[in-house]
């Protein structure tokens, strides 16, 4: 209680100034925290605030003019930023979308490049294993041309290429008759025993065209080029085998 001398009377003083001083705290740490968005709501700068008790303390105090009030009563002109405003939690309706909108976005996209470098992986997995049954294929070429038959080239385009491989890859599911790419789990190698194709059954096709049969799969076969020698003196002669390729059936693209 504060003691003010007005000439022969001594008149007390009501706590008012602890008060606002108190709410002044709570109005500042809740703006400087973040945790309320703060709301116009309207308040009279000219209400005045009245207190009836007893004969000591009883008195009727007028707020200034020029102050803001906060639960009812006035604060100082220094928090005029934060007074007249009343708190709310929580986020409105339009933020939650903006929010949500955002999250879909963001993973729609990340999803999208995700699948894109799957089948990228995809497709050099599947090039490393053609690869492979290419340098098989040249290594039995070279055996052809040094103790081999002529009758030899046409049968090594009849064969299964897996079985030139030392290690056959984990993806190949076997040999089936004339199948189909409903039959056969998509992302594995398999030797059709009717075309004596070897196939691969493609998993991620978005960015895959097939061939003319419109198949989401690549068939490979063993190619045997045969060529007339350029010699003069061997002109009358069969064409020379120049060359065994492994290649695709019909051209794709992928990519």
């Amino acid at each position: 209680m504060r003691i003010v001398d007005r000439g022969s009377r001594i008149e007390p003083r009501s706590g008012v100034g602890l008060t606002q001083s108190l709410l002044l705290s709570v109005a500042v740490v809740a703006l400087a925290t973040g945790t309320a968005r703060l709301t116009p709501c309207g308040c009279n700068p000219d209400r005045t605030t009245s207190h009836s008790t007893d004969e000591a303390t009883s008195h009727s105090t007028r707020l200034p003019k020029d102050g803001n009030q906060v639960a009812g009563y006035r604060l100082p002109n220094n928090a005029s930023q934060v007074a007249g405003y009343r708190s709310s939690k929580g986020f409105t309706l339009f933020e939650l979308i903006i929010v949500i909108t955002i999250i879909v976005v963001l993973m729609g996209l990340f999803l999208n490049r995700a699948l894109f470098y799957m089948e990228q992986a995809e497709k050099t997995a599947m090039e490393e294993v053609a690869g492979s049954i290419q340098i098989a294929l040249t290594m039995q070429y070279g055996q052809i041309l040094t103790r081999g038959k002529s009758s030899d080239p046409a049968a090594l385009a009849q064969d299964n290429p897996m079985n030139w491989m030392q290690k056959r890859p984990r993806n190949y599911a076997g040999e089936f008759y004339d199948p189909t790419p409903l039959s056969v789990e998509s992302g594995n190698w398999v030797f059709d025993l009717k075309s004596r194709n070897l196939v691969y059954v493609v998993r991620n096709a978005n960015y895959f065209k097939p061939g003319k049969d419109g198949k989401k799969w690549i068939r490979f076969h063993v190619a045997v080029n045969y060529e007339a020698s350029r010699l003069p003196s061997l002109q009358n002669t069969p064409p020379e085998l120049t060359g065994l390729v492994f290649e695709p059936v019909e051209p794709y693209a992928w990519f």
